[in-house]
């Protein structure tokens, strides 16, 4: 394995970390500092990532970052997700997220296009990003495909970033260019 993969693997693992700590904490509206060792471990053996003998250490690393990045806060002897955390939070869980796709391809493809203006770059980053980490493929500037259905997908997120009519969702029967897309999603 090249240095380029371990560090990835790395910062996935960091992300994880800071995810479920970050996780805890929404969950419960506070965790106590001395609980969040043993919560996060818990998690962590639940969705199959064994803990291993310095993951203490990580969590405690990762808490530290969280707190000073300002997704976490301090109250009392309790740490309480800020409202920037709740977004990256909502950041890490779309992500990861890859839409479903349908045994069977209906013939329409969802688009998805989007006019962000320049003041708003990070919000147009994260747009971009987002539908490119859930499987839609940039057919353009500010223009997504997707082949199946994903109306319910992209509602939340329209909701969640709060985009309104900046990000518009169609159903497109036919598009020029159509076999190249098929190929690039492995349908017929």
């Amino acid at each position: 394995m090249g240095n380029l993969e371990k560090r990835s693997g790395q910062r996935a693992r960091r992300h994880s970390v800071g995810k479920f700590i970050l996780a805890s904490a929404a969950v419960t509206g506070m965790v106590g500092t001395a609980f969040v060792v043993p919560q996060v471990l818990g998690l962590m053996e639940k969705t199959g990532l064994m803990p291993h003998k310095r993951q203490k250490e990580v969590i405690n690393r990762s808490r530290d970052r969280l707190l000073h990045s300002g997704y976490l806060e301090r109250v009392g002897g309790h740490l309480r997700v800020t409202s920037k955390g709740r977004k990256y939070l909502a950041h890490l869980e779309y992500s990861e997220y890859k839409l479903k796709k349908s045994k069977r391809w209906d013939g329409k493809w969802r688009v998805l296009i989007f006019d962000i203006p320049e003041t708003r770059r990070s919000l147009r980053d994260k747009v971009r990003f987002t539908l490119r980490d859930m499987g839609f493929v940039l057919l353009q500037n500010s223009v997504w495909i997707y082949p199946y259905d994903c109306e319910d997908v992209v509602t939340l997120l329209k909701h969640d970033l709060r985009t309104g009519k900046q990000l518009l969702y169609m159903i497109v029967e036919e598009l020029e260019g159509g076999n190249d897309l098929k190929k690039i999603f492995g349908l017929r």
